[in-house]
C-alpha cells in the first residue's frame, strides 16, 4: 500500500467512524471546537468555587458573601438585552470576543475585591460577560455549521460544554486537593488567562459576520408570539437542568435519607453520558423536526420525574437506589434530545433580522428561571417530597403539547461555506 493509498484509507476510516458517532465536520472550524472547550473549562474550574474565595482567601463572612454574589448576578440579568442589541448590530463573532473579555475583567477583579459592593461587582461583571456570551453562542454556532445540520453541531458543542466543564472541575479539584485553599488565589488568574485565550480563538474565527439587515424603522424588539411561547417552553428545561444542581441532593438526603456522594454520582453520570453520546444521539435517533424531538424529550422527562419521585411513596424507600438511577437514565436522554433541538429552534423560529434580541429574550429565560429554581424547589419540597417533581412533570407535559405548533420559519445566517453535499 503506497503513502498516499494508506492516507486515503486512514481518511476512510476516519470519515466512517466520525459517521457513527455522529461528528460534524471539523475541517476549518478547530479554532472555534478549542476556544469553546476553553471557555466550558473557565466555567468548570472556578465558577464553584467562587464564594469559597471570598470566604477562605478574604475571610468573608459566608452570609454577606454570599448576599453580594447574588446581588451582582441579578444586577446583570438586564444586560441581557443590551447585548441582544450589540449582537444585531455587530454580530454573534464579536459579542462572543467582547463577553469573554468581560469575564476576564470579572474574574480579574475577585484579586482585588474586599468589601461587598466590590465582590458585587466582579460577580455583575462576570454574570453579564456569561449572558453576553450565551446569548451569542447559539448564533454563532449557527455560523460555523454552515453547510452541515445545525443540530448536530449543538449535539456538539453540548458534548464539548460537558467535557470542558468536567475538566475544569477536575483540574480544580486536583489542585485543591494538592494545594488546599491556597491555590484558589492560582485558579482565578488561570480562569482570567482562560477567558483571554477563549476570547483570541473567537476573534481569529473565520466566519461571516452574522450582522443582519433589518429592514429601516423596524425595531429589533418586535418579539412575536410563538417566539414568547418558545421561551415559556424552555422554562421547564431550565428547571430541569436546575434539579440536578439544587434539588437532587437535598431530596436525596433529607426525604431518602442517602449519603450526600448519591447525588454526585448521578451527575457525573449524566455529564459523562451527555459528552459521550449527545452527538450520535441526535444524528441516528432523534426525530428529524426540532419540534418533534423537543416534545418527546418533555415526555421523557416527565418520565423521569416519576421515577426520581417513586422512592418517596409509602413503602418504596428501599428501592432508592434502582429508582434514581432509571430516573438519570431517563432524564440523561431526555437531555440530549431536548438541548441540541431546542437551540435549533431557537435560532430558526425567529426573523434573522432580530436573531440577537430573541436570542436575548431566550437567555433571559435562562438567567430567571436559573435564578427562581432554587427558592422554587426548595420550598416545594419542604411542603412535600413529591410535590417538585409532580410540579416539573406537569410542566414538561404541558410544554411537550405546546411546542408542536411551532414550526420554524427556516432562516439562517448566510453561509461562509458552501453547503456540502451528502454522500451515500
Amino acid at each position: 500500500m503506497t503513502g498516499a493509498t494508506g492516507r486515503r484509507a486512514g481518511r476512510g476510516r476516519a470519515a466512517r467512524i466520525a459517521g457513527v458517532a455522529g461528528l460534524p465536520e471539523l475541517r476549518g472550524r478547530g479554532r472555534f471546537v478549542v476556544a469553546h472547550v476553553i471557555d466550558s473549562i473557565g466555567n468548570g474550574l472556578l465558577l464553584p468555587l467562587g464564594l469559597l474565595f471570598f470566604i477562605t482567601v478574604r475571610h468573608i463572612p459566608a452570609a454577606t458573601a454570599g448576599a453580594a454574589a447574588s446581588t451582582g448576578q441579578l444586577a446583570a440579568l438586564p444586560l441581557t438585552a443590551l447585548a441582544g442589541r450589540i449582537m444585531d448590530r455587530a454580530g454573534p463573532k464579536y459579542l462572543a470576543v467582547a463577553s469573554n473579555l468581560v469575564c476576564a475583567a470579572g474574574f480579574a477583579g475577585f484579586l482585588v475585591a474586599e468589601r461587598p459592593w466590590q465582590i458585587a461587582a466582579a460577580y455583575f461583571t462576570v454574570q453579564a460577560g456569561i449572558n453576553g456570551y450565551y446569548t451569542s453562542q447559539r448564533s454563532l454556532t449557527l455560523l460555523v455549521a454552515a453547510g452541515d445540520e445545525p443540530r448536530t453541531w449543538f449535539a456538539f458543542t453540548s458534548s464539548l460544554r460537558n467535557t470542558g466543564l468536567a475538566a475544569g472541575a477536575a483540574i480544580a479539584a486536583a489542585a485543591l486537593a494538592l494545594w488546599g485553599t491556597g491555590a484558589l488565589t492560582a485558579l482565578v488568574v488561570a480562569d482570567a488567562a482562560s477567558y483571554c485565550l477563549a476570547a483570541t480563538l473567537f476573534a481569529t474565527l473565520n466566519v461571516a459576520s452574522g450582522r443582519p439587515n433589518a429592514p429601516p424603522g423596524r425595531t429589533t424588539w418586535s418579539i412575536d408570539r410563538r417566539y414568547l411561547a418558545l421561551v415559556l417552553c424552555n422554562l421547564p428545561y431550565v428547571f430541569a437542568q436546575a434539579i440536578l444542581s439544587v434539588l437532587l441532593a437535598l431530596y436525596a438526603t433529607s426525604a431518602l435519607r442517602l449519603s450526600a456522594w448519591s447525588a454526585s454520582v448521578l451527575l457525573l453520570v449524566n455529564t459523562v453520558a451527555v459528552a459521550l453520546t449527545a452527538t450520535a444521539v441526535t444524528a441516528h435517533l432523534a426525530p428529524r423536526a426540532a419540534r418533534h424531538a423537543v416534545s418527546v424529550a418533555y415526555a421523557v422527562l416527565a418520565l423521569s420525574m416519576a421515577a426520581f419521585a417513586a422512592p418517596a411513596l409509602p413503602g418504596l424507600r428501599p428501592l432508592a437506589w434502582p429508582a434514581l438511577a432509571v430516573g438519570i437514565v431517563l432524564f440523561t436522554v431526555g437531555e440530549i434530545l431536548c438541548s441540541p433541538a431546542m437551540a435549533e429552534l431557537s435560532t430558526t423560529l425567529g426573523p434573522a433580522a432580530a436573531r440577537g434580541s430573541h436570542q436575548a429574550l431566550f437567555q433571559m429565560s435562562w438567567s430567571v428561571g436559573g435564578a427562581a429554581a432554587p427558592v422554587l424547589f426548595t420550598v416545594l419540597l419542604h411542603r412535600s417530597s413529591l410535590l417538585p417533581w409532580a410540579f416539573e412533570a406537569i410542566l414538561c407535559v404541558l410544554a411537550a403539547l405546546a411546542v408542536l405548533p411551532l414550526v420554524p420559519s427556516g432562516s439562517a445566517f448566510p453561509s461562509s461555506r458552501p453547503r456540502r453535499k451528502r454522500t451515500r
